[in-house]
């Protein structure tokens, strides 16, 4: 599992979906989650992922090396069982989309990987307990959120899932800039074309990591 993280967390950063800040984690079956540490993504090593309880508590990583942002994590992981991993990234579009307070529209049918996506009118660090309380009720069932002035965090059932669902998030971000006179995909429209949408989220993974992976197609 440590490797599988800091594997989605270079992912990420070749994205382009972070840059100095952001992390990924994932919940582990017997209880609690593996999280990045505060090293630069590009270079995440599974040496460095931490183990944390279901509450926060470091079972085993360096103390130094934690998040300020942990609370954000050990809060939606209580609140959604069906999530099994996060990734927190600061993508550029999706960045501008959550500063004005806006979900981007759905425009393009494979943008819609994304998934449901909530807003957070809150600009401060979830660096405690009760502020990650405060941004998982604002996510709700959602499968992302917009942080407003800070970034994002993009959950799966998967790691795959939570990184497919950051690279669509900033993808629908920036069509939804870039054709502004679109009419969304919404109501029958979208029924029909989400039917799809497990299945592409499969496909869509292995290109992520065939593209900016560590040469495996997995």
């Amino acid at each position: 599992m440590r490797e599988d993280v800091a594997d989605a967390a270079r992912i990420c950063a070749r994205m382009g979906l972070v840059e100095a800040f952001g992390h990924v984690s994932a919940r582990l079956p017997e209880g609690g989650f593996m999280i990045t540490a505060t090293r630069p993504l590009p270079g995440a090593r599974a040496a460095e992922v931490l183990q944390l309880s279901d509450e926060g508590e470091i079972i085993s990583g360096d103390a130094e090396l934690l998040p300020l942002e942990t609370p954000l994590h050990v809060a939606i992981y209580a609140a959604r069982p069906d999530v099994g991993a996060l990734c927190r990234t600061h993508s550029p579009h999706a960045v501008a989309w959550g500063a004005r307070s806006a979900v981007p529209p759905l425009v393009i049918g494979l943008d819609g990987l994304s998934g449901e996506i909530a807003l957070h009118d809150d600009t401060d660090l979830v660096v405690e307990i009760a502020a990650g309380a405060a941004a998982a009720s604002s996510m709700g069932d959602a499968d992302c959120l917009l942080i407003r002035a800070n970034g994002n965090i993009c959950s799966g059932g998967s790691l795959g899932g939570a990184v497919v669902r950051a690279w669509f998030l900033e993808q629908r971000a920036a069509n939804a800039a870039r054709i502004g006179d679109a009419a969304p995909l919404e109501g029958e429209q979208l029924a029909r074309r989400s039917r799809h949408y497990d299945v592409e989220l499969v496909r869509a993974w292995r290109w992520c990591r065939a593209q900016f992976g560590d040469g495996d197609q997995l």
